[in-house]
C-alpha cells in the first residue's frame, strides 16, 4: 500500500484544498438560527446518557496499579484496574514514556469486536505512542480477556443475545463508562495534560467512541477507524447483528430524530474528530458510505453546528479494507496537530520508518487472524516502524491468577448480565 496523495482522498488533500473551499463556501452560509444551542446539546448529552443507562455520576474510580514492566526500551508498561457501573473492575495495561520532561498527552484504545487488551495492534499502538511522548490506556472490554468467564481471548462473549427488554442499551452504557472512566483515570494521572486526551475507536469500537465522545466533554479529539459511518432509520447500525453492543443501542437514539448529524455536531462542541476508512471495507458497509455520504453528512453537522469548526475530517484509503489505520503516517500527523506529542514533530513523523504488519508479524512470530493475513487487511498495513517487540499473554495479563479468581465476580461477564438483568427487571 502506498501512502502518496496520489491515492489518498482526504478533505483536507492540498490537491483538492482550492475546490474544497469553494464547495465549503457554498455550505456554511447558514442562517444564525439554524445552530443549535448549547442548551439543546447538553439536554441531548443527558437524554443520551439516560437512553444507555449510563450512570448520571460516574463511579468511584479506585484505581490500582498492580504491577509494572518494560515492554519495549524508554516504555514502561503498568498493570492497572479501575473500576466502572456496579462496582465491576476494569484491567487495563497503561503504556507510558520512561523518561517524561513534559506533561504527556493521553490516549486511550477501543477495540473492536473479539479483541481486547492482548490483541496485537493495541500493543503496538501503546508502545508506538509511548515512544512518541503520550500515555496510552488500553483494557478488556466486558466479555474479552480477564472480563471473560473462562480467562479467554476473542470469544465475543458480549455478543449473546439477552431478550430482557433494556438489556442491549445497558450493554451499550456499560461500554460508554467504561471509556469515561478511562479518561478519568489518565485525568487523574500527574504527568498526563487533561486538556489532551484522545480516544481511538476501531470497528465497534468506532461506534462506541463516537457516541462516547458525543456524551463526554472532557475527551480532546477522537479518531475513528473501520466505522463512523454512522447511518439512519433501518441502515447497517440499526440492523447490526451485533444486537447487544450496536444495533440495540443505537435503536435506543432514534428519538434523536437524525442521529448521526446529533452525533457529530455533539462531538464538534468537544472537540477534534478525524474518520479514516478504507473504500474497500465491506465489513462497515463503507463501500455504501464513502466520501459523498460522508459529504452530506458533515454538512448537515456544519448546520446544526452554526460553523465548520471541529466538524469531522474524513480520509480514505482506496482498496483498503477493515483494520486499524491509526497505526498510519496521516494518523499520526492528524494526532500529532491535536495532541502535541513530545517526542515528534511534523517534519520528523514524515521521515520515521514503516514496516508492513504482516512483515512485522512474521519477523517476531505473532498470530495474526485468517482475515488479517489479507493484504486488504492487517497485513498490508504500513505501520510505523517503531521496534515493537511481540508481548506474550502472560506479559498482558494484569491480575495474577488467585487475584483474579478473588475478584472474578467484580470482572467477568455473567456477574454483569445477572446485575442488569435484575435492574432492568426492577425497572431501574
Amino acid at each position: 500500500m502506498s501512502l502518496s496523495h496520489d491515492n489518498i482522498v482526504m478533505t483536507n488533500d492540498r490537491k483538492t484544498f482550492a475546490s474544497f473551499a469553494i464547495c465549503l463556501s457554498l455550505i456554511v452560509v447558514i442562517p444564525l438560527s439554524a445552530q443549535t444551542s448549547s442548551e439543546q446539546l447538553q439536554k441531548w448529552r443527558n437524554e443520551i446518557r439516560h437512553a444507555l443507562f449510563v450512570p448520571a455520576s460516574l463511579p468511584a474510580l479506585n484505581p490500582n496499579t498492580w504491577s509494572s514492566f518494560s515492554p519495549a526500551p524508554g516504555v514502561i508498561a503498568d498493570r492497572v484496574t479501575y473500576t466502572t457501573e456496579y462496582g465491576m473492575l476494569v484491567p487495563a495495561i497503561v503504556y507510558r514514556p520512561a523518561n517524561a520532561r513534559k506533561k504527556a498527552p493521553g490516549i486511550i484504545v477501543v477495540n473492536g469486536h473479539g479483541a481486547d487488551k492482548a490483541s496485537w495492534y493495541s500493543w503496538y499502538t501503546g508502545i508506538l505512542f509511548a515512544k512518541a511522548g503520550a500515555v496510552v490506556l488500553t483494557y478488556d472490554p466486558i466479555g474479552e480477556g480477564e472480563r471473560n468467564d473462562q480467562h479467554e481471548d476473542g470469544t465475543g462473549e458480549h455478543d449473546r443475545i439477552i431478550t430482557v427488554s433494556g438489556v442491549a442499551q445497558r450493554m451499550g452504557g456499560l461500554m460508554q463508562t467504561d471509556v469515561m472512566q478511562a479518561v478519568s483515570y489518565l485525568r487523574n494521572l500527574p504527568e498526563v495534560d487533561s486538556h489532551r486526551i484522545a480516544v481511538l475507536g476501531f470497528s465497534m469500537g468506532s461506534f462506541v467512541s463516537a457516541i462516547t465522545g458525543a456524551i463526554d466533554p472532557r475527551i480532546h479529539a477522537v479518531l475513528l477507524t473501520g466505522g463512523g459511518d454512522l447511518d439512519g432509520s433501518g441502515g447497517y447500525w440499526d440492523s447490526s447483528h451485533a444486537v447487544m453492543c450496536q444495533a440495540g443501542p443505537w435503536r435506543a437514539l432514534a428519538f434523536l430524530g437524525d442521529r448521526p448529524a446529533v452525533i457529530y455536531a455533539l462531538n464538534a462542541r468537544r472537540g477534534p474528530t478525524f474518520v479514516m476508512n478504507g473504500t474497500s471495507d465491506t465489513v462497515v458497509a463503507i463501500p455504501e458510505h464513502g466520501p459523498q455520504f460522508f459529504d452530506d453528512l458533515r454538512r448537515r453537522v456544519i448546520a446544526m453546528n452554526g460553523s465548520p469548526k471541529n466538524v469531522f475530517e474524513t480520509w480514505f484509503d482506496p482498496g483498503a479494507s477493515h483494520r486499524p489505520a491509526w497505526l498510519l503516517k496521516p494518523a499520526a500527523e492528524w494526532l500529532n496537530s491535536v495532541l502535541h506529542f513530545p517526542n515528534w514533530n511534523p517534519a520528523g513523523i514524515q521521515e520515521l520508518p514503516v514496516i508492513r504488519i504482516g512483515d512485522w508479524a512474521a519477523m517476531h512470530d505473532v498470530h495474526l487472524s485468517k482475515s488479517d493475513l489479507r493484504p486488504d487487511r492487517a497485513a498490508g498495513l504500513e505501520a510505523i516502524d517503531a521496534a515493537v517487540p511481540k508481548l506474550t499473554l502472560q506479559q498482558l495479563t494484569v491480575l495474577p491468577t488467585d487475584a483474579w479468581l478473588r475478584e472474578k465476580e467484580h470482572l467477568v461477564y455473567s456477574s454483569w448480565v445477572r446485575k442488569a438483568i435484575a435492574d432492568a427487571e426492577h425497572g431501574h
